[in-house]
C-alpha cells in the first residue's frame, strides 16, 4: 500500500511539476531544460526506493560484519551498522563525497565565478549531497536563489538570542537558537495533522531547505551579539551563501569568503558513524522534525572529543608559540620536538592528531594547508603548524601510544581563522556545524524519502557477557 500510494503522489508531483515548468521561459528563473533540485529529487526517488526494497528482499540476510568484545565496549568503533548515503570514509584514502575527493570537488563544483583555483560554491555541495550529481552553475545559481527566499526568520528567533545570557557558550546558543526556529516546522505541522507517510519527505525538504536558509543570520547573530555591540549587518541576498554569510560576521575580504566557501565544503559531512552525524540520524529516525535533529547533531558537535576539539588545537598551537617566545626559541623542528615531548611526557595529549578512522594525513587538512600555501604562506602561526606537521608524525609513532599519528582537519582550521583577525576560537565549532549541517540534512532527508526505520541496536549487560564467555569461550 506504501508504494502504491508513494507511486501516485510521485505522479501527481510530476504532473505539477511539468505544468509549472510549461509556463517558465529562459528569462525567468531558469531554462524548461534545467531542473530543480526538488524535481530532479522528485524523479531521482521512486528508482532509490525500488532499488532498496529489491536489496532488502534478496540480499537482506546476508552477513556484513561481526562484532568483537571490543567493539562493543569500545564505541562500537567501526560496525558496520548504517545506511549513509551522502559520503564514505577510508582510512587510508580519505573522505569521499557522494565519490568525489575533495581535490575532484575543487574541480567539478561550480565557483562564484567559475575561475579556475576558486573554491567551490557550498550550495553546488549540497545539490551534489544530495542527488549525487553534479550540478551546473545555474542549478546552483538557483539553489542560491531558493536559500535565500527562505532565510527571514521568525520574529521571535532574534530576541531569543538576544536574551541569552553573557557567558553561554556559543554552541549552546546555536542548538537552543535551532529549537527555537523550530515553531516553523512544516513536518510537525503535517505529522499532526496526520498526513500520509509517503508524503514525509517533502514535508521534511522543506523543513531541511528552511532551517539551512536560517542558519546563517541565526549564527551571524550569536557571533555579533556574544563579542561584539549586536548589531549585524544587514542580509544581502545579491550574494553568494557564504559571501552574504561572512558580511553578517562583519568581515568584508574576498580571500575571507573564499576561506568560508571551503571551510563549509569540507567540514560538511564525515559519513554517519561520528557523533553528531549519527546523532541527526538517530533522533531523526523517531520521526523527530529536522529541526529537533540537527539541534541534536550540534549538541553531539560540542564535545570536546568532536567538534569543540577545533579550539582546544588553537589553545595548544597558540600556548606553544607563546612558549618558545618566553623561552627566546626560534620556531624549528627540534625545538617543536622538544615541547612535544614534554606536553607528551606531562600526561597530555597532542591535540589535533589521530582520527576515530583515519590511518593517514586527512585530506581535509591537506585542502587547509594549501590554502594557506597561496593565501598566507608568511603568516607566522601557519609556519609553526606547517614545523609542527613536519616533527609530530615521527614523535607520535616513537610514543608509540596512537594508531594515526597524523593530522586531522582540526589541525588547521583555526589557524587559517586567526589569519584574518576572526580570533573568537570558542566560536569555531559554530562554523564547523554551519557545514556539518549540510551533511547530517542531506542524509536526514533520503531517511525520510527511503522509509529507513526507527534506530534500535541491542544493547547487553557486563554480566551478559561474562555469561556469553562462559558459554562460548572462544566467541562465535
Amino acid at each position: 500500500l506504501f508504494h502504491q500510494t508513494f507511486d501516485s503522489t510521485m505522479q501527481a508531483m510530476m504532473a505539477r511539476v511539468a505544468v509549472r515548468r510549461s509556463s517558465l521561459s529562459c528569462g525567468h528563473i531558469r531554462c524548461l531544460s534545467t531542473p530543480s533540485l526538488k524535481e530532479t529529487l522528485i524523479a531521482q526517488m521512486p528508482a532509490k526506493q525500488a532499488a532498496l526494497k529489491a536489496l532488502k528482499k534478496e540480499h537482506g540476510s546476508k552477513i556484513v560484519d561481526k562484532v568483537t568484545i571490543d567493539q562493543l565496549v569500545g564505541g562500537a568503533r567501526s560496525i558496520k551498522a548504517m545506511l549513509w548515503e551522502t559520503s564514505l570514509l577510508d582510512p587510508i584514502e580519505g573522505i569521499r563525497f557522494r565519490g568525489y575527493t575533495i581535490p575532484e570537488l575543487q574541480e567539478k563544483l561550480p565557483t562564484l565565478t567559475m575561475k579556475k583555483g576558486e573554491e567551490p560554491l557550498p550550495e553546488g555541495l549540497f545539490w551534489l549531497l544530495l542527488t549525487g550529481e553534479i550540478p551546473t552553475k545555474d542549478q546552483v545559481d538557483s539553489l542560491t536563489a531558493d536559500l535565500h527566499s527562505r532565510a527571514k526568520l521568525p520574529s521571535h528567533v532574534e530576541s531569543t538570542i538576544r536574551s541569552f545570557p553573557k557567558g553561554m557558550h556559543p554552541m549552546t546558543q546555536l542548538s537552543s537558537a535551532i529549537l527555537a526556529l523550530q515553531t516553523d516546522s512544516v513536518f510537525a505541522a503535517e505529522y499532526a495533522k496526520g498526513c500520509h507517510k509517503s508524503t514525509y519527505w517533502e514535508h521534511s525538504y522543506e523543513d531541511i531547505m528552511n532551517l539551512l536558509a536560517r542558519l546563517p543570520e541565526v549564527c551571524a547573530l550569536i557571533y555579533r551579539c556574544t563579542y561584539f555591540d549586536g548589531v549585524v549587518p544587514p542580509y544581502d541576498s545579491s550574494l553568494d551563501y557564504s559571501g552574504n554569510f561572512c558580511k553578517m560576521l562583519g568581515v568584508n575580504d574576498p580571500s575571507f569568503e573564499e576561506l568560508m566557501r571551503l571551510y563549509i565544503v569540507i567540514h560538511s559531512d564525515h559519513e554517519g558513524g561520528n557523533a553528531s552525524a549519527h546523532t541527526c540520524h538517530l533522533v531523526g529516525s523517531t520521526l523527530s522534525d529536522p529541526y529537533l535533529s540537527l539541534s541534536a547533531s550540534m549538541n553531539a558537535l560540542a564535545g570536546p572529543l568532536h567538534g569543540l576539539a577545533n579550539q582546544e588545537v588553537l589553545g595548544w598551537l597558540l600556548g606553544l608559540q607563546a612558549t618558545l617566545k618566553e623561552q627566546g626559541k626560534p620556531v624549528t623542528p627540534e625545538s617543536i620536538t622538544e615541547f612535544a615531548w614534554a606536553t607528551l611526557k606531562a600526561g597530555k595529549v597532542i591535540p589535533g592528531y589521530g582520527h576515530a578512522v583515519l590511518r593517514k594525513t586527512d585530506p581535509r587538512y591537506t585542502s587547509q594547508r594549501e590554502f594557506a600555501l597561496k593565501h598566507m604562506p608568511d603568516d607566522p602561526l601557519f609556519h609553526v603548524v606547517n614545523t609542527v606537521y613536519e616533527v609530530m608524525p615521527g614523535v607520535l609513532t616513537e610514543h608509540g601510544k596512537t594508531k594515526n599519528p597524523y593530522p586531522n582537519v582540526d589541525s588547521h582550521s583555526g589557524v587559517l581563522l586567526m589569519h584574518y583577525g576572526f580570533d573568537k576560537y570558542d566560536y569555531y565549532t559554530v562554523l564547523f556545524g554551519l557545514g556539518r549541517a549540510y551533511g547530517v540534512l542531506a542524509q536526514l532527508f533520503w531517511d525520510r524519502a527511503l522509509g529507513l526505520p526507527l534506530e534500535r541496536p541491542k544493547s547487553v549487560t557486563s554480566e551478559w557477557i561474562n555469561n556469553f564467555l562462559d558459554k562460548n569461550p572462544d566467541g562465535l
